[in-house]
């Protein structure tokens, strides 16, 4: 008995050896993703912009129609939609002159009046106002923080097929759009995407606070969250306006947002391009009914940070493993964490394909 007692203790005690070691390494790995080993760098903390859009105070304060206008921090975008129907166009244009930071991003407002709005307020922002450039979509535009902004490519009001651009750490008001970097911003992405596929208005969306650098804001979902909660609330405006549901591409740590976002996402398809993980083990942890689609180029250096989660640092499940049930997008030809929409790539072409809903 005692020896069977010796032999049981020796088989526990490597079972938990072994577990603990391999709690270790996970540990471990976890901690070169938010340290910057593994190809990561130092990254400063930032603290998501939230809730309804400036201006938002005397919007509800505004009695002019005689009636309440719907709160921006409550009302959906159905609501928001049926109620500018029971507008004029003069009331309409009168509320967009009044308040245009809150009719700029007020998500089921009708498309046209949202790009005068944001014509208007950024004309009036120091920062920004170079974005007010003549003939360019602003559908949101938010000072707050380093600013968020969204820029139609195409017609959203007409076009057949819709795109959206989610973009992964160092993306804001100010960033989003760096002509060093054609393919590497939202605003690159969306211009080779829509040559590409020219049926389709593809929105640049640096609509949520980005970490900085790949610290610990890029190694945790904190930002992701509240990314999420607003990449939902824009694919739900455009419903609410009947535009065609959209394909969604997720850039890095912009995958984080897509993932948390996909239960909710009113989509037909999400793209994963040079993923960190989806915090999902697998597409139907994602619970979406949009496809899934997942491109990693063998050069890119995501592929150095572990696919770990744990304690909350980490994302996950690399997306383009074959075990995570994700469709492929060939991207051997692509060329580091940024080149996956450049002209004449096999990731690109597929995108278009993607966009236009003739992949399958």
């Amino acid at each position: 008995m005692r020896r069977w007692n010796n032999r049981r203790n020796s088989r526990w005690n490597n079972r938990w050896n072994n577990r603990w070691k391999r709690t270790l390494t996970t540990v471990a790995l976890a901690a070169a993703v938010v340290t910057g080993t593994a190809g990561w760098a130092a990254g400063n903390g930032q603290r998501p912009v939230t809730g309804p859009p400036p201006g938002s105070e005397a919007w509800r304060a505004d009695t002019s129609l005689g009636r309440a206008l719907p709160d921006p921090a409550h009302a959906t975008p159905r609501e928001v939609a049926a109620f500018f129907r029971t507008l004029t166009g003069a009331q309409q244009r009168g509320l967009a002159h009044r308040h245009p930071t809150v009719v700029g991003n007020l998500d089921g407002a009708p498309v046209a009046l949202r790009y005068e709005a944001n014509a208007t307020a950024l004309r009036r922002d120091a920062r920004f106002a170079h974005l007010a450039g003549h003939g360019r979509r602003i559908l949101a535009f938010d000072p707050r923080g380093r600013g968020q902004v969204a820029e139609v490519y195409g017609d959203l009001e007409r076009s057949r097929h819709v795109a959206v651009v989610v973009p992964g750490s160092d993306i804001d008001a100010g960033t989003y759009d760096r002509p060093t970097d054609p393919y590497g911003t939202p605003a690159g992405m969306a211009r080779q995407l829509r040559a590409a596929a020219k049926d389709t208005a593809v929105i640049a969306w640096a609509g949520y606070t980005t970490p900085v650098g790949v610290g610990l804001d890029a190694a945790t979902g904190d930002l992701a969250e509240a990314g999420a909660a607003r990449l939902t609330r824009l694919t739900d405006g455009l419903a609410a306006v009947d535009a065609p549901a959209p394909a969604v591409f997720c850039h890095s740590y912009g995958s984080v947002v897509c993932g948390l976002a996909a239960p909710r996402l009113k989509a037909g398809d999400l793209v994963v391009l040079g993923s960190p993980g989806m915090r999902a083990g697998t597409v139907a942890e994602l619970d979406t009914t949009a496809r899934v689609w997942a491109a990693k180029d063998p050069s890119d250096w995501i592929s150095k940070v572990p696919n770990v989660q744990l304690l909350g640092l980490g994302h996950g499940t690399d997306p383009a493993d074959p075990a995570f049930g994700a469709r492929r997008v060939p991207a051997a030809d692509a060329h580091g964490h940024t080149g996956y929409f450049a002209p004449g790539t096999q990731s690109l072409r597929t995108f278009a394909a993607i966009a236009r809903g003739e992949a399958r």
